[in-house]
């Protein structure tokens, strides 16, 4: 039997066909196969750039810009109909909002790079129209006022944080509330200590009060508003990023609709609703310092004074500290208190102020920078100090007020 002749390997898109006989012949007409169809060609959103820019600014402050898993830099962008869903991820944390911004109706679904988005948007006019449009594997996006557009690699898919499906009974907090709360009490937070359970805020929500605690250790804030509604009590840790990225988020408005925030816990979890966002966030786990024994209780000593001369006191003679050692040395006496503070090079700063006070005399040492984080986040024009002796912690409250108390431990000078 004669053995049949070479054939060349077919090219791509061509097709055998039976011949005359049986036998296989080479096709005559080349026939190419089909390419899976395209997706049309999609506006996603058109809208001014200050307005585009501001709803993604919103969701992508907790995006990294150099991340372990890539993927997580991205924003998820879903359109369904007229709304346009925008959600980022660290695994930790998600942040979700919706808005109207335009474009062609649709169902439309990818993520982009969040923050390369941004950082072409803000080099463009606030008030020149953009747009965001599919096409292929990319999306363009193109300013309407100049010829500029940029094609960003669009891909699909993006970790989510699995909300937790048992979430405690929700309340609502003015948000002007909230975050003066977490302005008077942040700063005290650790940061990467290796407490864990130190490096966050504790939530504390129970009958009609919500009270905020941050330590290091070192010192410790106390602050606490009143609810609308009584709610049983719930404890949680809220992670450093969280807190931030709230204080970011929130708004400071104020007034009969000023707006609010809803709050809800879970055991490992915490949501936040508000101004059509979505944020949930993991929780710390571990079990926070009992606060409550920490905050010291019927000082013989107390002086009350203004703030601001006090805090304008603490950053003049701060000046005259090292880098390492921020340590100052507050002289307490009948009608006067005194504030020194020296250096490794001999210079000294000593600066006094004129008190109603009757007490005994104190010498005390502190770091500086506690003392100013406290004064500097308070907004009343008087504080008191409540203090034993020269090696007890010192109590810096609001007079006639008892939601806002802080802690300051001693430093040897």
């Amino acid at each position: 039997m004669a053995r049949a002749p070479f054939r060349k390997p077919l090219r791509s898109g061509a097709k055998w066909r039976v011949g005359r006989h049986g036998g296989m012949a080479h096709a005559a007409v080349r026939t190419r196969f089909l390419k899976p169809p395209r997706v049309d060609d999609m506006i996603v959103l058109k809208a001014t750039q200050d307005k585009v820019l501001a709803v993604l600014q919103s969701v992508s402050g907790i995006v990294e810009r150099r991340h372990t898993l890539p993927i997580l830099a991205n924003v998820l962008i879903r359109k369904t109909g007229n709304a346009l869903q925008l959600t980022t991820s660290d695994l930790e944390i998600q942040i979700r909002t919706t808005a109207e911004l335009g474009g062609d109706t649709g169902d439309f679904t990818t993520t982009v790079g969040a923050r390369k988005l941004i950082d072409i948007l803000k080099t463009m006019p606030g008030d020149q129209t953009v747009s965001l449009e599919s096409q292929a594997a990319k999306l363009v996006l193109k300013g309407r006022q100049e010829p500029f557009h940029a094609a960003v690699a669009a891909r699909r898919g993006l970790p989510l944080v699995r909300e937790s499906a048992a979430f405690g009974p929700a309340f609502s907090v003015p948000q002007k509330v909230l975050k003066d709360l977490l302005g008077q009490v942040s700063f005290a937070m650790a940061v990467q200590d290796i407490r864990y359970y130190l490096n966050g805020i504790l939530f504390v929500a129970e009958g009609n009060t919500l009270s905020l605690v941050a330590t290091d250790g070192h010192r410790l804030a106390f602050a606490s508003a009143t609810l609308d509604v009584e709610v049983p009590k719930q404890e949680v840790i809220l992670p450093r990023k969280t807190v931030l990225e709230l204080q970011r988020l929130l708004s400071d408005a104020g007034g009969e609709n000023q707006p609010h925030i809803e709050m809800q816990f879970a055991n490992n979890q915490a949501k936040f609703t508000f101004g059509g966002m979505e944020f949930v966030t993991k929780l710390v786990e571990g079990k926070f310092p009992d606060y409550n024994r920490v905050i010291p209780k019927n000082h013989k000593n107390s002086v009350t004074l203004g703030r601001a001369p006090l805090l304008a006191s603490l950053q003049r003679t701060a000046i005259m500290t090292s880098d390492k050692f921020k340590g100052v040395r507050l002289n307490l006496e009948p009608g006067t208190l005194r504030v020194a503070s020296n250096n490794a090079e001999q210079e000294e700063a000593v600066d006094e102020l004129d008190i109603d006070y009757g007490g005994d005399t104190i010498e005390i040492g502190f770091n500086v920078t506690y003392l100013i984080d406290a004064l500097a986040n308070m907004g009343q024009d008087m504080v008191k100090v409540e203090l034993s002796d020269g090696n007890s912690s010192a109590l810096l409250t609001i007079p006639e007020n008892d939601t806002f108390k802080y802690v300051v431990m001693p430093m040897r000078i």
